[in-house]
């Protein structure tokens, strides 16, 4: 499945030229926006990628407004809490959501029933990065120093080793999910929420390993508490250039990364939209805010409100085939 076909084409050497466009092309905008704080809500636990890139990028934004950027964190149903707060709240542009793959393209297709729905009730304003996740096991309790020893552990076992994710229904889960079924394999699934998941990782009582996203587990790789054995996206990361893909160890097919995107409520003044999107570009463009996302393994990426939607639509129907073949369902 080539999940990032579309992303790729909105790389980062492409942000040089929509900032150009964005120059040429940009609306009239209120000089008096904004006025007040911005609150930008996530659907996960402090510490967690989301939240991660939400900060980082809420504090460039902070500067170029000239008022506060709050990121408030509001974890729960695989980030549906979050979103279904910001898809009822005034569209001014004061409320906005940081979402993921999750509740802005999977979500639809685990949940009977959804407080929201993600192609109608926001208004796109960017995509912000791709984050390939990385399989890391705790190296105490699962001894397998590469992707194919762990592999012959889990066919050797089924069902003995645990993995942890941050929800039901959220990236770790499926890119879990994805690799038993085309693997063959069995292990127990042990939802989590949010970044508590990888705290347990770490203690090693309960869970052996998972499928975290790169910003929330490097510094753990780095400290030799967790063993870092492949990533889940189709090339190698920039950041980590010496950790294997799942690909590229004998599951060609297998893609699963994660990718964070700003959104806000359902029609909002489309001066407002643009601004805002066109000021992440600018912060993404920035080579010392580059060089953060980059240490933290996440690709900047960058794109118009019009670009994201349809990048939502494309995702939303790619993930859609990924939950049915995995049979996974939110709990």
């Amino acid at each position: 499945m080539k999940f990032n076909a579309t992303l790729r084409k909105f790389a980062l050497p492409a942000i040089g030229a929509a900032l150009a466009l964005f120059a040429q092309n940009a609306p009239a905008q209120d000089p008096a926006w904004p006025i007040k704080p911005v609150t930008m809500i996530v659907g996960f636990s402090a510490g967690g990628t989301t939240d991660i890139i939400a900060r980082m990028l809420g504090i460039e934004l902070s500067k170029m407004w000239n008022q506060s950027v709050i990121v408030e964190n509001r974890p729960g149903a695989g980030g549906n809490i979050a979103g279904a707060a910001v898809a009822k709240a005034a569209p001014d542009g004061y409320t906005l959501f940081m979402g993921s793959t999750g509740p802005l393209s999977v979500n639809t297709s685990l949940y009977k029933r959804m407080p929201f729905d993600h192609l109608k009730d926001f208004t796109p304003i960017s995509l912000v990065a791709d984050v390939p996740n990385m399989l890391v096991v705790n190296p105490k309790t699962m001894q397998a120093n590469n992707f194919k020893e762990f592999m012959a552990l889990l066919k050797a076992n089924p069902g003995k080793y645990f993995y942890a994710s941050t929800g039901s229904g959220t990236a770790s889960h499926l890119a879990t999910e994805l690799l038993k079924s085309q693997a063959n394999v069995e292990a127990t699934h042990v939802p989590y929420k949010g970044a508590v998941a990888l705290n347990d990782l770490l203690g090693g009582d309960a869970v052996h390993f998972m499928f975290a996203t790169i910003p929330s587990a490097v510094q753990h790789v780095r400290s030799g508490r967790l063993k870092a054995l492949a990533l889940s996206s189709k090339k190698r990361s920039t950041g980590l250039p010496d950790i294997p893909t799942v690909a590229e160890s004998g599951y060609p097919n297998f893609d699963a990364s994660s990718w964070f995107g700003l959104v806000g409520p359902a029609n909002m003044p489309k001066a407002v939209t643009e601004k805002i999107s066109s000021d992440i570009a600018r912060v993404l463009a920035m080579p010392e805010i580059h060089a953060k996302f980059i240490e933290q393994g996440a690709e900047p990426v960058g794109s118009t409100p019009q670009e994201f939607g349809k990048y939502m639509k494309d995702e939303t129907a790619k993930w859609a085939s990924v939950v049915k073949i995995s049979g996974a369902t939110a709990e």
